[in-house]
């Protein structure tokens, strides 16, 4: 008996066939789980870019920004826009 495993449900199917499958797929628990592991690896991506760019700062690898400073004088710069 093959038995489907689904890893974002962490579950098994009662039996592996097309059918099942794509019932399984298309239920709402199974679209939660998809959609929650798929925020939880963006969330660790970011916060592993975040890491990064905070380690290589301290370090003196990145520069301060432009945007630290005061503009240089007689540099424009743009007014908001109108509402």
């Amino acid at each position: 008996l093959s038995r489907f495993y689904c890893d974002y449900c962490d579950t098994y199917l009662t039996h592996d066939s097309p059918s099942v499958r794509k019932t399984h797929c298309s239920g709402r628990k199974h679209k939660e789980n998809v959609k929650d592991y798929y925020q939880k690896w963006m969330e660790e991506q970011a916060q592993s870019l975040i890491d990064k760019t905070t380690a290589a700062f301290q370090q003196g690898k990145i520069p301060p920004t432009p945007f630290s400073a005061p503009p240089p004088a007689g540099a424009m710069i743009p007014p908001p826009p109108s509402i």
